[in-house]
């Protein structure tokens, strides 16, 4: 009665000789409705632009998606039931039962499955559930990523009977639920395009510590666009690499580093993904000398730091090359009002572009960007800068980004390199950063003499 896919895993570890030598009870058929919740042990499927991983956790527990998303990362979601009959159908089974082979793919457990007494899968067949022992059950999922994002049900206090405290319960969960259904309605109708696969697949990088140049560069190199331009980026006169860069891997390991590259490599990514506007305000720069002059900018303004408040070199220029995405997703979302966006900025040089876009879209740039970097899983203080780029009082979380990025902005608005208003740099924000004012002036008038070699770097990227 257990199907063939699900008592081959059985008998390989029932037949390890380690698990063999405890002399245990080997794994029995029982129906479903003879076992307590608190015995049985159940397995999700879900997915997320990452890939798909396999959830277990006990089955009178609550799984905490918003826990488990935040603790890794991510936006995994349910599989869809396609999907999901899919799989079944290929390994000839009705449910899925908590065994990490039974699928290959990578799973994560929650440490409340740990204290349980007795363990119950699902058998493969509706009905009938598998008992097996808690060392059978630990040598299968040995390999799993433990986390904490079950919840237990005799927790949650469910009002059934006490309609007395339902206005206050609602109100409560309104004005917890608002920004999410916000969020939602966000991700549901803006019809933007799912993280590019470069993207997910540096997301990925960045969080294996055991990633090197040699995993960089074969990411960078699967895109060829992508890897022509990071040569030519290597090769510009404004590194002035001794000899000739032949490869990706050159570019990364004898001029730019591999903080740089993974960097440049997904604010290119990202850039790519929605198409320039045909449309923009006179007098504006192209999207692309924008994001590098902004990005090199935030880079020499870190590195005129002192190392010890420095912030991250890598994270700072990123946010500098992506800090006018949301310009990007303005024109997408509403190609109806951009052209009469852009006509309203001609009118009101005056004005920083935010006023124009909340009066006539009730929205700006720098929100809808740092939504999407957020929908997106972006690092926190990429989304946070974004959002914050223009405030120069901003204070919050991994503050200094944002405020990198305001004094980048005002000193390039004071050369005439970007459109709009000088802004006054508080002398607090210089103290903030520990940024001595006459050292940021000094190191942005260098680059400004650098031009020419910034509008080369800047074209490489028009033409991808």
């Amino acid at each position: 009665m257990i199907p063939a896919s699900v008592s081959k895993v059985l008998d390989t570890y029932q037949n390890d000789p380690d698990i063999k030598s405890q002399g245990l009870m080997p794994s029995q058929l029982v129906d479903s409705n003879q076992v307590e919740r608190a015995e049985q042990v159940k397995m999700i499927l879900m997915h997320d632009v990452l890939g798909r991983v396999q959830v277990i956790l006990p089955a009178n527990c609550l799984l905490d998606i918003d826990r488990l998303n935040r603790d890794l990362g991510r936006s995994l979601k349910v599989l869809p039931s396609d999907d999901l009959q899919d799989l079944q159908h290929a390994l000839s089974v009705t449910t899925l039962p908590a065994m990490p082979d039974i699928t290959g793919l990578p799973s994560l457990i929650d440490k409340r499955v740990d204290d349980m007494e007795y363990m119950h899968l699902e058998s493969g067949h509706r009905g009938k559930m598998l008992r097996i022992s808690k060392p059978l059950f630990k040598a299968m999922v040995k390999n799993a990523r433990i986390e904490s994002f079950a919840v237990p049900v005799q927790g949650i206090q469910v009002n059934i009977s006490q309609p007395a405290h339902d206005r206050e319960q609602i109100a409560s969960a309104v004005q917890k639920f608002t920004h999410l259904r916000i969020r939602q309605r966000l991700e549901d109708t803006l019809e933007l395009p799912p993280l590019p696969q470069t993207a997910q697949k540096i997301i990925h990088l960045r969080t294996d510590p055991n990633a090197g140049i040699a995993d960089l560069a074969d990411i960078v190199e699967a895109d060829p666009s992508l890897a022509a331009q990071v040569v030519s980026w290597a090769s510009s006169s404004f590194y002035a690499a001794p000899g000739k860069i032949k490869s990706v891997h050159d570019a990364i390991m004898r001029v730019l580093g591999y903080d740089l590259v993974m960097n440049l490599a997904m604010g290119l990514s990202l850039g790519k993904t929605l198409q320039l506007p045909k449309e923009q305000p006179e007098g504006y720069l192209p999207y692309w000398q924008q994001s590098i002059w902004m990005a090199t900018a935030t880079g020499a303004l870190v590195n005129a730091i002192p190392r010890e408040h420095r912030p991250g070199f890598g994270l700072a220029y990123l946010s500098g090359l992506l800090h006018n995405f949301g310009y990007l997703v303005l024109a997408h979302v509403f190609p109806p009002h951009f052209e009469l966006m852009c006509r309203y900025i001609e009118a009101n040089p005056h004005l920083d572009s935010a006023y124009v876009e909340h009066y006539l879209l009730g929205i700006t740039r720098e929100q809808v960007g740092s939504t999407l970097m957020d929908i997106w899983n972006m690092p926190e203080e990429v989304v946070g800068a974004l959002r914050q780029q223009k405030n120069p009082f901003f204070d919050g979380m991994s503050s200094d980004y944002a405020n990198i990025l305001f004094v980048a902005r005002s000193h390039l608005t004071e050369r005439g390199i970007l459109s709009g208003p000088s802004e006054r740099i508080p002398e607090e924000l210089y103290k903030h950063l520990q940024l001595d004012p006459a050292i940021a002036a000094e190191v942005m008038d260098d680059l400004i003499n650098s031009k020419e070699e910034v509008l080369q770097m800047a074209g490489l990227l028009d033409k991808a």
